[in-house]
């Protein structure tokens, strides 16, 4: 096989008595200790003499057949035919898709690596359809090539078409457990999720009318900080420090929380008595708590 140059060696469809000179070569597989079963070698004559076929659906036909001579016996000249019907073709195949991924891969090399892998696996082969060798060949090339460009590092510099990834499992690809846990893990974050907003409306509410109205016109209803400024009627600067020191005071309380100080532990302070010069202290109404006091 190793010396069977697709370039220059004529494929054995080509010129003049070309299938007399296949058909000759089927009946001599059925010779010898090594050779093949009868039924296989009439099925492969068979194919060539149907005398409507194209070249194509004979090569692939013929290539079903052998593939499954080599599958079932490890008959080597059905292999080596193999080779030579199908080499020129897959080397196509292999440039084509080496040219998409603009990859400067030796085509012969990858060819080369196809074929083995065609030696290796024929228990993988399925020869229930004529066409068979053509579609399994075209995904040993497609996963050939792939596995070359994760080789060389080259795999993730580039997209690759859907119809071109490896049908062979690879780690981290989601499975129904990955599925479920997934979906719990959804379910739980949108609880906690539901926790953050009842926590923020509940802080959100203890603010002062200015705080809350600029926290509404800016975070809900999306104003600029100017138009919000000009609506409160306030400075642009002072509506600023309004902003900051609000979404810091709701910050801070929902904090005492989550590090485990229930409310009755911060109790709620008077209005006209706790407001500082800086403004960082809650302004908070008594809220009522579940559970034992």
């Amino acid at each position: 096989m190793l010396a069977t140059d697709p370039i220059h060696n004529l494929n054995p469809l080509e010129g003049d008595g070309a299938i007399k000179r296949l058909d000759e070569r089927v009946q001599a597989f059925a010779g010898g200790e090594d050779g093949i079963s009868s039924d296989l070698v009439a099925a492969m004559r068979a194919i060539l003499a149907d005398g409507t076929r194209s070249k194509d659906s004979i090569r692939d036909a013929l290539s079903t057949q052998l593939m499954e001579a080599f599958r079932l016996h490890m008959h080597r000249g059905s292999f080596g035919l193999i080779y030579e019907l199908n080499s020129s073709n897959l080397l196509t195949q292999v440039g084509r898709r080496l040219r998409r991924y603009s990859c400067r891969i030796d085509a012969l090399d990858v060819l080369q690596e196809v074929f083995v892998n065609v030696y290796r696996y024929p228990h993988r082969f399925n020869s229930a359809r004529e066409d068979a060798f053509r579609v399994w060949s075209a995904t040993i090339v497609r996963n050939t090539v792939l596995k070359q460009l994760r080789g060389r590092g080259m795999a993730g510099s580039m997209e690759v078409p859907f119809e071109d990834l490896s049908d062979q499992p690879e780690p981290g690809v989601p499975n129904p457990l990955r599925g479920a846990i997934d979906s719990e893990s959804a379910l739980e974050c949108s609880r906690v999720y539901v926790t953050y907003l009842q926590l923020y409306l509940e802080f959100y509410s203890m603010l002062s009318d200015r705080e809350r109205l600029a926290l509404k016109l800016v975070e809900v209803d999306g104003s600029s900080y100017r138009d919000a400024a000009k609506e409160i009627g306030i400075k642009l600067e002072n509506l600023k420090m309004v902003i900051f020191r609000a979404r810091r005071k709701i910050h801070r309380a929902m904090r005492r929380v989550f590090d485990g100080l229930p409310h009755s532990c911060r109790p709620a302070r008077d209005p006209q008595s706790n407001i500082n010069d800086r403004g960082t202290d809650m302004v908070s109404t008594p809220v009522p708590q579940e559970g034992p006091r």
